[in-house]
């Protein structure tokens, strides 16, 4: 196992040099102008020769390949570097807003897995019956739906039609502080948004996993011997078909973070998604590139997850064979 991760290590390393690398030159061609992004309103006023004093202390005067590597080498020792359109230190940033796009994505997901679980375990009892088809057919029609979609669709009926949950943000209007049931009330929709649009990949997954182990040998065997029901599904098909599953979990935290991005939008929820956005916009290159470097690593933390689930449930399989 230690020899996998470090193997994953070292090639993590190159990779996020090359994405840093990647958004620093596309972030040089866009069109956004940082230093009007950073002047606001007074930009239009301003002079060519302000425009250009401000350009060069920002430093986007510079060619982007120099700005990368100034920014590359800073990480290094820790220095993210400052936020031009925050106003604040790159790594405060994050440090405000991560922990609850952290909180948001581990509920969501927590709730995906064990409601997918649940349903695939109940579609795949009865093959072709009633309940397998409307699981199924829920599951399709879910995987096609916007989660923007979904998120316009519950604030407008649990918050503006029935108002039984807050519509956004963290806290009630006018609350000076967080506490803790602020916070769950709050978390209910952005949470269950979030986790409706993962739920079909973790149904249709246990479905097909666990309806193609009832019809194993081994299941077929242990029924003939007498084993009950509940013990041939949950002891033995249920273990035998959440081994594919355990590959889902590292290919879905790409469409989580995008996924959160929308819900976090939408619910203003004070996660990263504002600052992506507005670094994004603003060409703020520490920012963005520190968001960038921060998905990618959680891309390839959620892969070596998968991978490391598999070898240790999966007695086929062998760290050394990864």
């Amino acid at each position: 196992m230690a020899r996998l991760v470090g193997r994953r290590l070292l090639f993590a390393a190159p990779i996020l040099l090359v994405v840093t690398f990647g958004v620093f030159a596309i972030a040089a061609a866009s069109p956004f102008d940082p230093v009007k992004a950073y002047a606001g309103t007074a930009a239009l006023g301003a002079d060519a020769d302000t425009l250009a004093r401000l350009r060069e202390n920002l430093g986007v005067d510079r060619p982007f390949t120099s700005r990368w590597w100034h920014w590359v080498t800073a990480a290094v020792t820790g220095d993210l570097g400052h936020s031009s359109v925050m106003r604040q230190p790159v790594s405060q940033v994050i440090g405000e807003r991560l922990a609850w796009s952290t909180l948001l994505c581990a509920v969501a997901f927590a709730v995906a897995v064990s409601a997918g679980t649940v349903l695939g375990v109940l579609a795949a009892r009865r093959p072709g019956s009633l309940l397998d088809r409307a699981v199924t057919s829920l599951a399709y029609s879910l995987e096609a739906a916007p989660v923007f979609w979904l998120a316009l669709l519950v604030v407008w009926l649990f918050a503006l039609r029935l108002g039984v949950l807050p519509a956004g943000g963290l806290t009630d209007t006018a609350s000076e502080q967080v506490s803790a049931a602020q916070v769950v009330r709050h978390l209910v929709l952005p949470a269950g948004v979030l986790a409706v649009s993962q739920l079909p990949w973790f149904t249709l997954y246990v479905r097909q996993g666990v309806g193609d182990a009832l019809v194993e040998d081994p299941v077929r065997g242990a029924r003939a011997r007498g084993v009950s029901e509940r013990t041939v599904l949950l002891g033995h098909a249920l273990r035998s078909g959440l081994l594919p599953v355990l590959t889902l979990v590292g290919s879905r935290v790409p469409e989580l973070i995008t996924g959160a991005l929308l819900v976090e939008s939408v619910f203003s929820w004070p996660g990263i998604a504002a600052a992506t956005v507005q670094a994004a916009t603003a060409v703020d290159f520490p920012l963005l590139a520190a968001l960038t470097t921060l998905a990618t690593a959680a891309v390839l933390a959620g892969n070596l997850l998968a991978d490391l689930l598999y070898g240790l449930f999966d007695p086929r399989v062998t760290f050394d064979d990864m």
